[in-house]
């Protein structure tokens, strides 16, 4: 079985971050895995926006499973995002910190496209985006 968090496409993502399905591991593991793992991601920061990436949106899923492997998807807010080849990258080091995790596994999606509705309200705050 796996954990998702999931950012729903109408909710920002650290409203829409929750366990999803029953996993072998114990609950109190899968739950400090899960608040680690978003504390990880919220120290990743595009570096033309100053906010960071799992405020902006930019994490669609992430899957804790059985064998403490970790999947995620993330989208950028353009294919032609400058950082397209160090935020991966960022993502899995920020990601592979967290203790218990094991190989973590990130990918780039593009559907549903990234829109500024997927930000916090955090990051508008941020990014002065009222």
């Amino acid at each position: 079985m796996t954990d998702d968090i999931k950012s729903d496409e109408h909710k920002p993502a650290a409203e829409a971050a929750t366990p999803a399905q029953q996993s072998a591991l114990p609950q109190e593991e899968l739950s400090r895995m899960t608040d680690d793992i978003v504390a990880a991601l919220k120290t990743v920061y595009d570096p033309e926006i100053p906010a960071d990436i799992y405020e902006l949106g930019l994490i669609y899923k992430v899957d804790i499973k059985d064998d403490r492997t970790v999947d995620v998807d993330m989208t950028l807010t353009t294919p032609n995002c400058p950082a397209a080849a160090e935020l991966p990258q960022m993502v899995e080091n920020a990601v592979s910190s967290v203790q218990g995790v094991g190989p973590v596994n990130v990918q780039i999606v593009w559907d549903p496209p990234w829109d500024p509705s997927r930000m916090s309200d955090e990051a508008r705050l941020v990014l002065n985006m009222w």
